[in-house]
């Protein structure tokens, strides 16, 4: 049974995206980049949100061979496209990008059947979407990658209301300041 994994990279006050929806200041440097990557490697599957698809469609050809982008750049790349992508969307009309299929609503027992039928890990990207997943109970770990910044405000990667138990398997410090946070999903619940 595949794992569902929700990730991010966060502001030190819990937000994805600042007020005016920049998250550049969430940019990781080649040390976290290898490191994501190293967790990407084996996911099977994405599931998404229409924004947050369309912001990660540009790695369909961002470091695509040919490219004179850095290999840690090209490395990601290759694993974005190699995988499977389903996008929750009722406005999104055909996908962008190959391997991706597009979904009206988001169905939690399709989802479980997903990861029962599933080796390795499944992503899930987009606040919306992880809250969803995560009140149905489907969310395994919570993997957060912690900016050294506080922006104030913006679009959080837990939103209020949610409460959710969780226990602390891993952690790491980067040189730039950003700290890696691997959370097992315990119980949650929204209210």
């Amino acid at each position: 049974m595949a794992q569902l994994i929700y990730s991010g990279l966060i502001s030190l006050d819990g937000y994805l995206a600042d007020r005016n929806g920049n998250f550049d200041w969430s940019a990781p440097d080649e040390e976290v980049h290898a490191f994501v990557n190293d967790l990407e490697r084996d996911a099977g599957t994405y599931l998404y949100g229409r924004r947050m698809y369309e912001v990660m469609s540009a790695w369909e050809s961002f470091g695509a061979p040919p490219s004179d982008e850095p290999p840690v750049i090209q490395d990601y790349s290759r694993i974005w496209r190699a995988a499977e992508k389903i996008v929750y969307s009722t406005t999104l009309e055909r996908p962008a990008t190959p391997r991706t299929r597009i979904e009206r609503r988001f169905d939690p027992e399709a989802v479980q059947k997903l990861k029962d039928g599933a080796d390795g890990t499944i992503g899930i990207g987009g606040a919306t979407i992880a809250v969803a997943a995560l009140t149905a109970g489907l969310v395994d770990e919570c993997q957060v990658f912690v900016s050294p910044v506080v922006v104030g405000g913006g679009l959080r990667f837990f939103p209020e209301g949610l409460q959710l138990n969780l226990e602390l398997l891993e952690e790491r410090r980067f040189g730039n300041g950003v700290v890696y946070l691997r959370y097992r999903s315990l119980s949650g619940n929204f209210s």
